[in-house]
C-alpha cells in the first residue's frame, strides 16, 4: 500500500469522498489529528501523499493556536521535497503561506454552494470537469498567489481559489470532498459562524441535496486525472 497523510484539523472535516478514491488507488489513509498529535516531520516528508483538511481557524492564529507553526513548518518542509501534495480550503491556506504567500480575511464569507471562474491554466487542468459544477465553499479568508504557481480558479469575492504548482501540488479554497450524507455534522460544528453569517442552513442542506452527487463524481474525475499525472 502507498501511504496517505491526511492533516485534520476538526473531526468532520476529514477527506470525505476522497478517502474511497485514494483506497482504490491503493492509498493506506491515515490522519495527524492537528494539536493532539505530534508532527513526525521525517513521515511527513516521505509519505507518498500529503493532503492538509479544512477548519475553521485562520493561518495567522498562530499565537492562539501555537501548533499552526510547527505545521507550517512541516508543509514547507514537504513542498521543498516537492512529494504529491493536496491542500483543501484552510489547507490550501497553510500551503499558501509555506509558499510565501499572505493570507488574511476576505472582502465576505463565502459559505453555500457556487460555482467557479476557471482560468485558462484551470481549463487545463484536472479542475477543467468543474466547469459549469456548483462547489461547497465554507471560507472566510483568502490568500494571494504564491509565487511561481499557476492561478487556477476564482469567484468575484475570492480571486484566488486555486493553485498549482508542477504536477505534485494542488491547492483549492473550496471543497469538492464533502460527503453530501454527512452534511449534517457540518451544520452541527459550524452552526455559530452560520448564525453569525445569518446564513440559514435548511438552504445548505438543501443545496447539498441537489449537487452533492454530481460534485462527488466529479471530485473523482479530478482526483483521479492528478494522481495520473504525478511525478514520482
Amino acid at each position: 500500500m502507498k501511504t496517505c497523510l491526511a492533516f485534520r484539523h476538526v473531526a468532520f472535516e476529514d477527506a470525505g469522498t476522497l478517502a474511497p478514491i485514494l483506497a482504490e488507488r491503493g492509498f493506506d489513509v491515515g490522519y495527524v489529528d492537528l494539536g493532539i498529535d505530534d508532527l513526525d516531520r521525517s513521515e511527513i516528508t516521505g509519505c507518498d501523499l500529503l493532503v492538509v483538511l479544512g477548519g475553521p481557524i485562520g493561518v495567522y492564529e498562530q499565537d492562539d493556536y501555537p501548533f499552526l507553526k510547527g505545521e507550517i513548518a512541516a508543509i514547507r518542509d514537504r513542498l521543498a521535497v516537492m512529494r504529491p501534495t493536496l491542500g483543501i480550503c484552510l489547507g490550501a491556506q497553510l500551503i499558501a503561506t509555506a509558499l510565501g504567500a499572505k493570507v488574511a480575511p476576505g472582502p465576505a464569507k463565502e459559505i453555500g454552494w457556487g460555482p467557479l471562474e476557471l482560468t485558462a491554466s484551470g481549463r487545463r487542468s484536472p479542475l477543467c470537469h468543474l466547469d459549469g459544477v456548483p462547489v461547497l465553499h465554507w471560507h472566510g479568508d483568502n490568500f494571494q498567489l504564491p509565487p511561481a504557481t499557476e492561478h487556477l480558479a476564482r469567484t468575484a469575492h475570492c480571486p484566488f481559489q486555486a493553485f498549482s504548482k508542477g504536477p505534485n501540488l494542488l491547492a483549492m479554497q473550496f471543497h469538492i470532498e464533502t460527503d453530501a450524507q454527512r452534511i449534517e455534522s457540518w451544520l452541527i460544528g459550524h452552526t455559530v459562524e452560520l448564525r453569525k453569517a445569518q446564513i440559514d442552513p435548511s438552504v445548505i442542506r438543501k443545496d447539498t441535496a441537489q449537487h452533492g452527487a454530481q460534485l462527488q463524481q466529479t471530485a473523482s474525475r479530478i482526483i483521479n486525472e492528478w494522481l495520473d499525472g504525478l511525478a514520482l
